[in-house]
């Protein structure tokens, strides 16, 4: 936990923060805190600054905050991504919000199963869970919204027309076409097929409506790691 995160509410009018749960025992046993101790805080959704520790004892913490500054500025990235396997999900999600991602879609495809949509990982709560964790480690307050979209030619002929204007739309999929830009200076939106790649039908509907084909090269990497590669060319 490179910054610790509280929502509004949790704070007085007075800057005092009370802490129990995962982040005091966080405290505690992982940056073993003492009074006096200084870290970094962040309001959900608002600015970073400093806290205090006033008091620790084995089941809650005590800290007075000052907040003076912005968080970073998000990439000009909206992640358009069919949905992965809740495992693969997890993971995606703390990553995406650690590269600063500023929204996410995720979308059903032919390769998808049906399963996948009934998963505990797509509640709202669990979703926020692990998009703070990655907010956590890269010292982000800003949680990006994420959108489920479960019918997929209705989202791209739709939907996705109107989220491509103003934006370069990449469709990251193997084959012989150049290799992803880097260092994106413009809004952009990235999307990401399932494990096999999106279909041909899919891929056709992606490209009539406005993207158009990258690649990461000769290699066929999995999901997880190939939307890491695309958020790192963003950077």
């Amino acid at each position: 936990m490179n910054l610790l995160l509280f929502a509004a509410g949790e704070c007085t009018g007075e800057g005092l923060l009370r802490l129990t749960g995962r982040r005091a025992g966080h405290l505690r046993q992982v940056l073993r805190a003492r009074p006096g101790d200084e870290l970094q805080v962040g309001e959900i959704n608002g600015r970073i600054g400093r806290g205090t520790v006033s008091a620790i004892d084995k089941h809650s913490a005590e800290l007075q905050i000052t907040l003076h500054s912005p968080p970073p500025p998000k990439l000009p990235v909206t992640l358009l991504l069919a949905l992965p396997r809740p495992k693969m999900l997890r993971r995606i999600l703390r990553a995406a919000a650690e590269f600063g991602a500023a929204e996410i879609h995720l979308l059903n495809s032919y390769r998808v199963e049906k399963s996948y949509w009934q998963t505990p990982v797509l509640a709202p709560a669990t979703i926020r869970d692990h998009l703070l964790q990655g907010l956590e480690q890269s010292r982000d307050t800003v949680l990006p919204p994420v959108h489920l979209h479960p019918r997929f030619k209705p989202f791209v002929e739709d939907q996705l027309p109107c989220l491509i204007t103003g934006r370069d739309a990449l469709l990251a999929h193997p084959g012989d076409t150049p290799l992803a830009p880097t260092g994106f200076t413009q809004p952009t939106l990235l999307a990401v097929g399932p494990e096999g790649g999106f279909i041909p039908y899919e891929v056709d509907k992606l490209l009539a409506a406005g993207c158009r084909q990258v690649s990461l090269g000769p290699r066929i990497l999995r999901v997880e790691n190939a939307v890491a590669a695309l958020l790192g060319r963003a950077i």
